[in-house]
C-alpha cells in the first residue's frame, strides 16, 4: 500500500510502498477514504517533534485524523466490515493515517457522520478531541465565560462551538477576516488579533474571563485575560504560562477516545458543530501541500480544509 512517511528528522516526505497493516486483537483496519493535514504534520516533517523527543523512531508516519470505511477487523471488536467510521491515531512512531490503510484501536474508532462527506469527516477527530479534552480540563459551569483563541482555527473553531453547546458564553480571539465565521459558531464577543488580549477582554468581561482555551499558544498573553482563580488550559505544551494569581493551569495531550468521538459526532449529525469544507488533494501531492504548509486554503472565497485522499478510493463516501 502507499504510505506518507519521513525517513528521517527535517526530511522530505515522501509516498512510500509498505505492508498493508494486519488488525490485532481489539484493532481494525480502515481503508483510508481522507485523511485531514495538520499543522502537526508540518513539525514532524520538520524535525521539531524530535527534537523534542516526542518521536523516538527515525522513520515515522504521517496522518492523526482519518475517515474511511472498515475492511478488516481483529478478535472483540464490535465494528464490522463495511462500517464507515472516523479515528485517531495518537502514536506517532507507527504509520499513520495519509496511507491507502491504517489500522486503530476499536477504542479509538466511532462510526462516522451520517451528514457529511468522508472528506469533511476526517477532519473531526484530532481538532474535535483536542477542544473536547481541553473544556473537560477546564471543567466550567453552566454560564460561565471562556476565552478561546485561535478561534478561526480547527481546534479552536471546535472549541468555541463546544463551549457553546456547553452553555458557556464565548469571547474568540481570531484575525478580523475570521470574525464573521466565529460569530457563526456562537461566540458572544470578538476580539481581534493584534489588540491586547488582556485589556480587550475586560472590557467585554469585566474582572476577566473564567477560562481560556490556549489553541493559538499566547500564553502568558491570554493568561492575563483570566480572572484571579479561574482556570487555563494550553493546546501546545510548550506555550503553558506558570500559574499565577490562583489561576488552575493545564495542558491538553491528546488521546484516542473512540466514546467522545461518538458524541462529536451525534453533534456534528444534530448540526451542533460545523465541519470546515474539504480541499481534496491527492495522497500523491502530499509533497505540495508540504512545500506550502498550510494546512487550510481559500477558493471560490470559501475556506477549506485540506484532506489527502488515497488512490484507491478517490472522493465521496466509499
Amino acid at each position: 500500500m502507499l504510505s506518507v512517511i519521513v525517513r528521517s528528522s527535517g526530511g522530505p516526505v515522501e509516498v512510500a510502498d509498505v505492508p498493508v497493516p494486519v488488525p490485532g486483537v481489539g484493532q481494525v483496519r480502515v481503508r483510508v477514504g481522507a485523511a485531514a493535514v495538520n499543522p502537526v504534520d508540518f513539525a514532524t516533517r520538520s524535525g521539531a517533534l524530535h527534537a523534542a523527543g516526542l518521536v523516538p523512531a527515525r522513520v515515522v508516519g504521517l496522518g492523526w485524523d482519518v475517515a474511511g470505511v472498515v475492511d478488516a477487523v481483529g478478535a472483540d471488536v464490535s465494528f464490522s466490515v463495511g462500517d464507515a467510521v472516523v479515528g485517531l491515531r495518537d502514536r506517532l512512531p507507527t504509520l499513520g493515517t495519509q496511507a491507502e490503510f491504517v489500522v486503530l484501536d476499536a477504542s479509538a474508532v466511532a462510526r462516522a457522520p451520517r451528514s457529511v462527506s468522508l472528506e469533511a469527516a476526517s477532519t473531526l477527530p484530532l481538532g474535535g478531541l483536542t477542544a473536547w479534552q481541553a473544556l473537560d480540563l477546564l471543567d466550567l459551569p453552566v454560564g460561565a465565560s471562556v476565552l478561546v483563541t485561535g478561534a478561526g482555527g480547527s481546534v479552536g473553531g471546535f472549541a468555541v462551538q463546544l463551549a457553546v453547546a456547553r452553555g458557556l458564553r464565548v469571547v474568540a480571539f481570531a484575525s478580523g477576516s475570521d470574525e464573521e465565521l466565529v460569530r457563526s459558531y456562537g461566540a458572544s464577543w470578538v476580539v481581534p488579533r493584534g489588540a491586547d488580549v488582556g485589556a480587550a477582554v475586560r472590557e467585554v468581561v469585566p474582572g476577566g474571563v473564567d477560562g481560556v482555551v490556549d489553541a493559538a499558544a499566547l500564553g502568558v498573553e491570554a493568561l492575563d485575560a483570566v480572572r484571579g482563580g479561574g482556570a487555563f488550559v494550553a493546546v501546545l505544551g510548550s506555550a503553558t504560562p506558570v500559574a499565577l494569581r490562583g489561576i488552575r493551569v493545564a495542558n491538553v495531550w491528546i488521546r484516542a477516545d473512540g466514546v467522545r468521538l461518538a458524541s462529536l459526532v451525534e453533534l456534528v449529525d444534530a448540526g451542533a458543530v460545523r465541519l470546515a469544507e474539504p480541499e481534496a488533494v491527492p495522497l500523491a501531492d502530499v509533497a505540495r501541500v508540504h512545500d506550502e504548509e498550510r494546512p487550510w486554503v481559500v477558493r471560490d472565497g470559501v475556506r477549506r480544509r485540506v484532506v489527502l485522499v488515497p488512490p484507491a478510493v478517490g472522493a465521496g463516501r466509499a
